[in-house]
């Protein structure tokens, strides 16, 4: 069965696709290797289960740090960088509001990455959140913020920094545009587009900087069975390209489920490919069969490798937010898991087909 088209400005979407196949974008993730061992005896609700503290970046003592966002690079050294934010876990969760951006390394994908410290220490104490990375046109290396700050672009040579402050990203028309959730891809035809929390596609001709210009509303209102006023719940969008495709998935917070949006084009055309991840599904898991159940899954980034998402990052933490109040055994950290984008990718030109 095959639905009508909804049309909206420049912005298609249908439901097609999600009537094709039962198969959606949380079948793709693969079981985690157990990089050092699995065992209950370190912070967390013992509800998420016997965990592999080596995955990812976290503070296994839980006595400094909160991570959040994650974003990873493999650098011509052979490593695996990490981009993401930290706060003092003291604070709990409500600290994120003062998180700072770090990097991270890994000689492995699935870690454990080592906290090298901040990225610009001199610029506002290190301050940065929504912390994602790039590389830009020109082979420098890109680190991008938002939200406690406004949408602000940093550049270096070297994974390893130093890293300068480029400037601030401007929208075309819109001198009040607020930055959130922001994350900006490096199309293939070398120009660069940025996706957001209000939902609207952005493109800029002139660099990471911009102006960026609005290609038309959001896309979100057309999202499958979306209720109208779910519609401001949605965050945590990661924009991506492969397999020939454009790809989005956005969170919505409210009910616990990110959904996978697909375009030719990345502008319109957007075709909704159903669910992408959600913590009550058992997606979370380990080779041996061990199931992680973190009641929160947020900011996720993507790795590719040879063009085909490899690995997904997403930030966790054991208990809800306003639960997570510092110096309580509970807190956040950054996971990294299996992802088999060449299915993916694959199966989505099939059912295109």
């Amino acid at each position: 069965m095959i639905s009508a088209l909804v049309v909206l400005g420049t912005v298609q979407f249908s439901n097609a696709q999600a009537t094709k196949s039962a198969k959606t974008f949380i079948d793709y993730f693969k079981p985690m290797p157990v990089v050092g061992s699995l065992n209950t005896n370190v912070w967390g609700a013992a509800t998420v289960g016997p965990r592999d503290v080596k995955n990812g970046l976290e503070d296994v003592t839980m006595q400094q740090w909160d991570y959040w966002d994650g974003k990873i690079i493999k650098g011509p050294d052979g490593k695996y960088h990490m981009f993401g934010s930290r706060w003092e876990q003291a604070r709990g969760h409500n600290g994120w509001g003062n998180s700072k951006a770090i990097h991270a390394v890994s000689d492995k994908l699935f870690g454990p990455y080592v906290d090298q410290g901040l990225c610009w220490p001199d610029s506002e104490g290190g301050k940065g959140h929504n912390v994602t990375a790039l590389q830009l046109a020109d082979g420098r290396y890109a680190i991008v913020i938002s939200e406690t700050r406004p949408g602000t672009v940093f550049v270096s040579k070297s994974l390893n920094g130093p890293w300068d402050l480029l400037g601030k990203i401007s929208v075309a028309d819109n001198p009040k545009w607020r930055a959130s959730n922001e994350i900006i891809l490096l199309r293939p035809d070398g120009n660069y587009e940025m996706f957001g929390r209000a939902g609207v596609v952005l493109l800029s001709t002139n660099g990471v900087l911009g102006p960026y210009v609005a290609q038309g509303p959001s896309i979100y209102p057309h999202i499958v069975g979306m209720p109208q006023h779910e519609l401001r719940h949605l965050e945590d969008p990661v924009l991506w390209f492969s397999g020939g495709l454009y790809h989005i998935t956005v969170n919505n917070w409210s009910d616990r489920k990110a959904y996978h949006l697909t375009s030719t084009n990345g502008i319109a055309g957007w075709v909704y490919r159903g669910l992408a991840y959600t913590p009550a599904a058992d997606f979370v898991r380990y080779k041996n069969g061990t199931v992680n159940h973190w009641p929160k899954l947020e900011r996720p980034g993507v790795y590719l490798e040879d063009g085909h998402v490899a690995a997904i990052t997403l930030a966790v933490i054991d208990v809800e937010k306003d639960a997570e109040h510092g110096n309580d055994g509970h807190g956040s950290k950054i996971i990294v898991l299996p992802f088999d984008g060449k299915a993916l990718d694959r199966d989505l030109k099939k059912a295109d087909k």
